[in-house]
């Protein structure tokens, strides 16, 4: 059984919203930039795009790495790894953009709103 972490970004606030299967079932193989109708968790009406998430190991999924395999990228600045000083490099690891089974959370933005706000839908956590 496959559960994620469902961080759903709308403007300055933050939901959080825990899945399992079959609901799960719909994010496997999206890729990073992707979008994602509403109904498949119970927004109707809303359209989400995912914009990032983590393993269960904690690295971050990156979304130029193709599918879903873990690798160390030379990284100098962006995603995951900010230079103490001009010009420093360092090896990290990363995620594919792919979600797949060793995905835990899933961070996604509305792109399309829905009828009703989502405060109502998910409650004010």
């Amino acid at each position: 059984m496959v559960e994620f972490k469902l961080v759903i970004s709308e403007a300055a606030k933050s939901y959080a919203r825990a899945v399992g299967d079959p609901q799960s079932a719909g994010f496997l193989g999206k890729r990073i930039g992707e979008s994602v109708g509403g109904e498949l968790i119970g927004l109707g009406g809303y359209t989400l795009k995912i914009t990032g998430g983590t393993d269960r190991s904690g690295f971050p999924l990156r979304p130029d790495i193709p599918g879903a395999r873990q690798t160390r990228v030379l990284v100098g600045e962006g995603l995951g790894f900010h230079a103490p000083r001009r010009g420093a490099r360092k090896r990290r690891t990363f995620r594919g953009s792919a979600v797949s089974e060793e995905t835990v959370q899933i961070n996604l933005t509305v792109e399309q709103k829905g009828s009703r706000p989502l405060s109502e839908l998910l409650g004010g956590s």
